[in-house]
């Protein structure tokens, strides 16, 4: 039995139950601001619920699901101890890719492992995951925080998420649906976003030894600011385009580069030519470039290069499809076009040379 004012040996071993309540307190208030009509009941339970029956509107529901983490992006916010952001990363790699099918977040789940929890740490993870939520239109209904003393440094942790969506099946988006004449719709991104940061992390901090606080010209700020730079999230957007315009399919530009994401949503009788002449992208993937040594080839193969989602949808539809995305912020652009080509079918191929 453990004595007054004594630790408990689970405190002992260095999980502090103490601690994770206090957590859950501090971030309540975040995950409320997620709520949609659907959700039953409040943090804490031992699982999340919603309400189907909102799912009888549909004729033909079909549900979608997608998980994944924010990388090595979490070391930079933890070097920066700056921990608000990393949500925006989170929930960009998850829900954007449900999006691309058509379907709507309906609600997400995260998982949060540390060394130690430190309760003002986990509450700001959770708010920008809360954040990104709000901004993504999908509910945050419940999540984990564990305790990995002995595994994890005190102050290190990860996260991932998983979401679940869902799109009429009349409305699937995807590659039974693009035709040779479309448009290939680029979407700019904000940045890196959360691919590639083994090696952008690699060339700049670790091989050319730049540090965090380094002001880099260039950017305009530090290069620490840049890297934690969060990932744009195109779920609203890209519902409201498939909602007014006879949208085909569409890519979410994450690790492998434009190439080969939107080689995923194309049938086996097309491919696609990407014109690099049309954008010029954000400074941050020049300085990789230089810095880093790195040819155009193995830059194009892993960081987005400025293109964050791809939409193939018909010609007469380019400029109303960019203005949709215009009202939301987001920057679109003819990038190419698909073309019957039963030879290189299923390839992307980029061309040309970005402005100078």
């Amino acid at each position: 039995m453990t004595e007054p004012g004594q630790p408990s040996a689970y405190a002992a071993s260095g999980v502090d139950i103490e601690a994770a309540d206090k957590a859950v307190d501090l971030m309540k208030s975040w995950v409320e601001k997620t709520g949609r009509p659907e959700v039953i009941g409040s943090l804490g339970g031992f699982a999340g619920l919603y309400d189907a029956s909102a799912l009888t509107r549909y004729r033909q529901p079909i549900l979608a699901t997608s998980t994944d983490g924010a990388g090595t992006k979490v070391a930079i916010a933890q070097a920066m101890d700056i921990h608000d952001t990393i949500g925006f990363d989170l929930v960009g790699m998850v829900v954007d890719d449900l999006v691309v099918c058509g379907a709507e977040p309906l609600f997400m789940t995260d998982y949060i492992a540390c060394g130690r929890v430190e309760p003002e740490r986990i509450a700001a993870i959770v708010k920008g995951i809360a954040e990104a939520c709000v901004e993504a239109g999908c509910a945050l209904v419940g999540g984990e925080t564990a305790e990995h003393p002995g595994l994890m440094e005190p102050d290190a942790y990860d996260v991932a998420g998983a979401a679940t969506g869902v799109v009429e099946a009349a409305n699937l988006l995807g590659p039974g649906r693009v035709r040779p004449g479309d448009v290939a719709l680029a979407m700019g991104s904000s940045g890196l976003h959360a691919n590639g940061y083994s090696l952008v992390r690699h060339l700049l901090l670790d091989r050319a030894g730049w540090a965090l606080d380094r002001d880099v010209p260039e950017l305009g700020r530090t290069l620490g600011e840049e890297l934690l730079e969060p990932t744009r999230i195109y779920a609203k957007a890209c519902l409201a385009l498939a909602d007014e315009t006879d949208v085909h399919a569409m890519a979410h530009i994450t690790g492998g580069g434009l190439a080969a994401n939107l080689a995923r949503v194309l049938p086996e009788e097309v491919s696609v030519s990407i014109d690099r002449g049309t954008w010029t992208p954000a400074p941050v993937f020049e300085v990789v470039r230089r810095v880093g040594a790195v040819s155009q080839e193995d830059l194009e193969a892993t960081l987005n290069c400025g293109v964050g989602m791809v939409a193939l949808l018909p010609a007469e539809d380019v400029d109303s499809a960019v203005a949709t995305l215009q009202r939301f912020g987001i920057p679109a652009w003819a990038a190419g076009e698909v073309t019957l080509d039963h030879e290189h079918g299923g390839e992307v191929t980029l061309v040309g040379s970005h402005p100078a």
